[in-house]
């Protein structure tokens, strides 16, 4: 079951962590277990389980455009991840899509720098390439390295998009529980300001603020 350990464990990390990482975690989890269950022989059905088990809860993410999309713009998977070419389809349409969107495409490249100055339109429109190009400049770099989206200013303001909720949500549940330990019986009457201060401190006690 060292399979089904390794993925609970990504998915419950805290850094460097988003929305993308669950699909290709869950589809290298079946690819795994598929492997792992040609050797069984006692505990085949155990793996069976788990088999109908993700196919229920995940099954229908592994054809949302959202998730799919949300993955493509992880560097690390890009479209290395997908077997499926109608869910590769249905990731890369759903993208091409949204980069036509005004909202997404619109100033993704121009700092605040440039607000002040009066031509920055003309030099924004020659030197920045479309989003379509950015996104299959994006496909083609080699690296997997999160910053290279820096590169792409409308790929990276589309993946912020996509990928800023949690996989899962250990890290909010962890919260809940030390918040249930300050806010005790004995505790009762504390402030809203005093208990999120608190809840703050002791959250990132192991921060040095000193410097």
């Amino acid at each position: 079951m060292s399979p089904v350990a390794q993925s609970l464990n990504i998915l419950q990390g805290e850094v460097e962590v988003q929305m993308g990482w669950l699909l290709p975690t869950i589809s290298l989890l079946s690819s795994k277990l598929e492997k792992i269950k040609i050797a069984l022989k006692h505990c085949k059905p155990l793996v069976e389980a788990i088999q109908v088990g993700i196919q229920n809860r995940f099954g229908e993410m592994l054809r949302d455009p959202e998730s799919v999309a949300a993955a493509i713009l992880i560097p690390k998977f890009k479209t290395a991840w997908i077997k499926d070419d109608a869910i590769l389809k249905i990731g890369l349409d759903y993208i091409k899509e949204q980069l036509e969107d005004p909202s997404i495409s619109a100033d993704a490249g121009s700092g605040s720098s440039d607000e002040g100055d009066f031509f920055h339109i003309l030099k924004s429109s020659n030197k920045t390439p479309s989003a379509t190009k950015q996104f299959d400049s994006y496909l083609a770099y080699s690296t997997d390295d999160i910053k290279i989206l820096k590169t792409f200013p409308v790929v990276l303001k589309l993946s912020i998009k996509l990928n800023t909720p949690l996989p899962a949500s250990a890290a909010c549940e962890r919260l809940f529980s030390i918040a249930g330990l300050i806010f005790s019986p004995k505790r009762a009457r504390l402030a809203a300001d005093t208990f999120e201060n608190q809840l703050m401190l002791r959250m990132n006690r192991n921060f040095n603020f000193s410097t």
